[in-house]
């Protein structure tokens, strides 16, 4: 099996950006990409159904082959946890399904890519986090952190469970939100490089052209930030690179 799990140190870290990017340098690879967000939340209604703009940069990047039921197979319109979400709705959540879905992806591509929902201990249904889904899918973690003042500790924190839980950490990856660098910023990288044996496979530097360009923005920035061939290599990759 080869892929990744991104996982993020909060929500709004840029987690859709980097997979995104991935996704799209692989597919120009001539690699068939599957993609999956199991689950969105804050997704806007359209027509009889709530539109995840997440899975869709994330189906577009990788061609458009997937059907979207089987990026995203639960989607909510509440912005919250997914389980909170889900019963906001009326609905559950059944991580059979995202496992269902996911083992039907897998057999169709190359490499699979799968974005969470904020960090590893949110909850998906009742005691079942992204944790365990990253788990029961066995793909390797590459975790995304905002690059600001408390990336340190929240990175740590996020890759101290990980290993708590046995999952494999493929590497992290600093990603720059704003132009406005600061003491934190510009430290971030080589404080988390002493502080750590897990490696980081770049620090994604803010570019408003990239965040305008969106598909393509992502992929200019994942391609002039991050080791391609260094990240994917505990992903199973690296032999098809």
């Amino acid at each position: 099996m080869r892929g990744l799990f991104v996982t993020g140190t909060d929500t709004g870290v840029g987690k859709t950006f980097v997979t995104v990017g991935l996704a799209r340098l692989l597919t120009d690879r001539g690699f068939r990409v599957g993609v999956m967000k199991p689950v969105e939340t804050g997704c806007l209604r359209g027509g009889d159904d709530f539109v995840p703009a997440d899975a869709v940069q994330l189906l577009t990047a990788a061609g458009g082959h997937q059907d979207l039921s089987s990026v995203c197979p639960y989607r909510f319109e509440a912005p919250l946890a997914p389980e909170l979400a889900a019963r906001k709705a009326g609905r559950s959540i059944n991580p059979g399904v995202i496992l269902d879905r996911f083992r039907t992806v897998t057999a169709s591509h190359d490499i699979v890519l799968v974005e969470g929902a904020g960090g590893l201990l949110v909850p998906i249904w009742e005691r079942y986090t992204m944790a365990d889904l990253a788990g029961d899918v066995g793909l390797p973690l590459l975790v995304v952190a905002a690059s600001r003042l408390g990336a340190v500790n929240h990175t740590l924190l996020t890759l101290e469970h990980a290993r708590f839980r046995g999952l494999l950490v493929a590497a992290y990856v600093l990603n720059q939100l704003t132009d406005a660098v600061d003491d934190a910023m510009s430290t971030n990288a080589e404080l988390l490089a002493r502080s750590t044996d897990v490696p980081c496979a770049g620090v994604i530097e803010w570019s408003p052209s990239d965040s305008e360009r969106r598909v393509e923005g992502a992929a200019e920035a994942v391609r002039r930030s991050v080791s391609l061939e260094g990240l994917l290599g505990t992903g199973g990759i690296a032999s098809l690179l």
